[in-house]
């Protein structure tokens, strides 16, 4: 990337016809997913259009943002340099910190979100995962960092305090920390849910955590700034891990790894608890970056698998489910329903908090933020397009038996052949049994959730790849491990990062909380934030529809409600910076994110249809109480009040949610019409400029121009 304030060079014919030839691939695969119909297309189109979308993006939007609209300055000293305490603030490589940002941002979403959407087809999908991430998700990710560097690493909910004031403040930051427990609830019990009684998994994915302090250790005290080296010893201690893992399962040792779902529970508390108070050199951002080898190795393998065997989408370009909105796997019409079932690889509230949260306490130079923030959130999308993949090109005679419930299908085979084939859809008995024994599963059916349909997906492509039908069940599991691994990864960044946010409200009545390195503070807050999400996980894990399972339904609206939020903000400052001619960077995303997410809190508060209406299906099972009748998935009586109770919470906590956003809005309009008015009224909480002492690349290889001065710098020594 050119750094703000030097001279544009001309496009030379080379990369004319090389950036011509990319929009070309791309063009060619958005025209045969748009236009071919009734007939099976290739998933390596899928991939082609993403990838050349991607490039284009980052290439041009992403650089004119940088560039034009935000102007990154180069000799600026970022709070990692002038801050640094070695606990929360610390110059990071930037290529660990951009593992550690993809690890952080990179949880459940994309796996899983994408997988349920393909009840819809897999254009709908297809289009908001890659026009969403290079217009809005990409774009909300690198402008939070941005201002939040700009801060002192301030969390979004404190921003929004400062920036828009105390009312919109006051709901920004109670809607972000509510919104951040209940995701770190649903994230936790995907990964217990995935671990438990899995040796295998937890094995493999508990060496990481002895990796990774080494690597911190190695990196920060045996051979500073030795990148490439610890990369390569931890990619080496990685997947002998990952094939020790398969040891354990069959040794004597499974025993000892196969873990309940409570004991699981308090492990994961006690893991939250230390990655949020130690130092980010020795856990946090080492772990992140080995788990992103494995992240990118598994999804890039996955689009090569996909080029190679050239699998057909099987799965309709658009189904009948999208107009009826009455699907088995979730219900509701495609507009609003499929932008908040695709939670993330999008548009993600989540990731403002982690662009406010670790990350900007980490970054070198400002000029890192383009491919920190807007190509980390790329990657994601892709890994949301290779999940849209996976979940389009099996049987969706198979998909919908996997992911429609046992109320719906029944829990046999052949009652699940003939549901699917009141779907429009067709599968054998004898099929689905078969399926089940290539990947050594007792039973396929109602794998609800989007892993397990993922983990097929991943099967049949890596089978065909790497040692033929044998190794089905091998990758099957292999698959399951790995989403494992990519939602623990959100799990403790989110922790530290609800830490910061807690640590920034208390902050307002009690200042010394606001330094987010004070020991006290430290631990009072990283205890309170595991205490949350660990109740709500320990009751969801023993009460199967209490706890977490309870707040389950709100899950996607609360994280694009926080993105609206996040836009917020981004549209506000940049407004009371000057950037106004800019604000509609931020401010269409904003429009089209509230439109979507308000429709869908409306729908699911005052919806008719019990499936979709919080408080319509309270008043339908309410009735069937009443009348003495037991309605699923409720088993018993106290289970039909404690889905009566359920319901209820969902429905007043969903409409609190977007009166709280509703107020953030407003607010920050006001904010901007005042500013308009009487721009010498407003404040800005921006640091002070200090120049920077620090010499590092942009990008992930350094320039002709940044290799002179590296090589200058080291001459020159301390």
């Amino acid at each position: 990337m050119r750094p703000a304030g030097r001279p544009r060079s001309a496009a030379s014919p080379r990369k004319i016809a090389l950036w011509t030839a990319v929009a070309l691939v791309g063009a060619a695969g958005w025209t045969l997913l748009a236009l071919s119909r009734g007939e099976e297309v290739s998933a390596a189109w899928m991939v082609a259009a993403a990838l050349g979308s991607y490039a284009i993006g980052y290439r041009f939007y992403a650089r004119f943002i940088a560039t034009r609209v935000l102007k990154f300055d180069r000799t600026r000293a970022t709070p990692a340099e002038r801050l640094n305490d070695g606990v929360d603030f610390h110059p990071t490589d930037r290529r660990v910190l951009l593992g550690h940002h993809f690890a952080a941002i990179a949880g459940a979403g994309p796996l899983v979100g994408p997988v349920l959407a393909a009840q819809m087809g897999y254009l709908p999908g297809t289009i908001w995962i890659i026009v969403g991430v290079v217009f809005a998700g990409a774009v909300q990710d690198m402008v939070v960092l941005f201002f939040s560097t700009r801060r002192d690493g301030r969390s979004l909910g404190q921003m929004a305090r400062e920036e828009i004031g105390v009312v919109g403040g006051a709901a920004a930051l109670l809607a972000a920390f509510a919104i951040m427990i209940i995701l770190l609830g649903v994230l936790a019990l995907i990964i217990v849910n995935a671990l438990a009684e899995s040796p295998w998994g937890t094995f493999s994915i508990g060496m990481t955590i002895p990796i990774a302090l080494l690597m911190g250790f190695y990196l920060r005290v045996l051979r500073p700034g030795r990148v490439t080296e610890v990369s390569l010893i931890g990619v080496a201690l990685l997947l002998l891990a990952l094939v020790a893992g398969r040891w354990v399962a069959d040794s004597s040792w499974a025993d000892t790894f196969t873990l309940e779902p409570g004991t699981l529970v308090v492990w994961l508390v006690v893991y939250g608890f230390i990655a949020s108070v130690l130092p980010v050199w020795t856990l946090l951002a080492p772990r992140d970056y080995l788990s992103t080898f494995m992240k990118i190795g598994t999804i890039g393998l996955l689009a090569v698998g996909v080029l190679v065997t050239v699998p057909r989408l099987k799965m309709d370009a658009v189904t009948d489910f999208a107009g009826r909105g009455d699907g088995p796997v979730f219900a509701g019409s495609l507009f609003p329903f499929v932008f908040i079932t695709i939670a993330c690889g999008a548009l993600s509230g989540f990731h403002a908090l982690i662009s406010s949260g670790t990350t900007p306490k980490m970054v070198q130079k400002e000029t890192q933020i383009r491919m920190i923030g807007y190509g980390s959130m790329l990657m994601e999308s892709f890994v949301a397009v290779m999940a849209l993949v996976a979940a389009s090109i099996i049987d969706p005679g198979l998909y919908f038996a996997m992911n429609a419930p046992a109320g719906v299908i029944g829990d046999t085979v052949q009652s699940a052949s003939q549901a699917v084939a009141q779907f429009g859809y067709s599968i054998s008995p004898d099929q689905l049994a078969a399926a089940a024994k290539a990947v050594e599963e007792h039973t396929l059916l109602s794998r609800t959730g989007g892993a397990p349909t993922l983990a097929v997906g991943v099967a049949d492509i890596f089978s065909q790849v790497f040692g033929g039908a044998g190794m089905k069940a091998f990758w099957y599991h292999f698959a399951i491990m790995f989403e494992a691994l990519f939602i623990l990864t959100a799990l403790d960044a989110g922790t530290r990062v609800g830490r910061f946010m807690l640590q920034d409200m208390l902050g307002n009545i009690y200042k010394s909380f606001r330094r987010v390195s004070w020991k006290p503070g430290l631990v009072l807050c990283s205890a309170a934030v595991v205490a949350l999400w660990g109740y709500f996980l320990w009751v969801g894990v023993h009460e199967p529809l209490g706890g977490i399972n309870q707040l389950f339904p709100v899950f996607g609206i609360a994280n694009q409600l926080l993105a609206a939020v996040a836009l917020t903000v981004c549209t506000t400052l940049l407004v009371k910076s000057g950037r106004l001619k800019w604000a509609w960077i931020t401010g269409v995303p904003l429009a089209w994110d509230a439109t979507v997410t308000l429709t869908a809190s409306w729908q699911k508060v005052f919806s008719g249809d019990p499936k979709v209406g919080f408080f319509t299906q309270r008043s339908v099972y309410q009735d069937a109480i009443d009348a003495g009748k037991v309605l699923p998935p409720a088993k018993s009586m106290d289970d039909m009040h404690t889905v009566v109770t359920n319901s209820t919470v969902d429905g007043v906590l969903s409409a609190v949610l977007a009166l709280l956003i509703v107020v953030v809005i407003a607010d920050a309009a006001r904010v901007c019409v005042r500013h308009l008015r009487r721009p010498e009224a407003s404040r800005l909480s921006e640091a002070p400029y200090v120049r920077s002492a620090i010499v590092a690349p942009a990008g992930l290889v350094a320039s002709k121009e940044e290799k002179a001065e590296l090589a200058a710098a080291e001459r020159s020594g301390p």
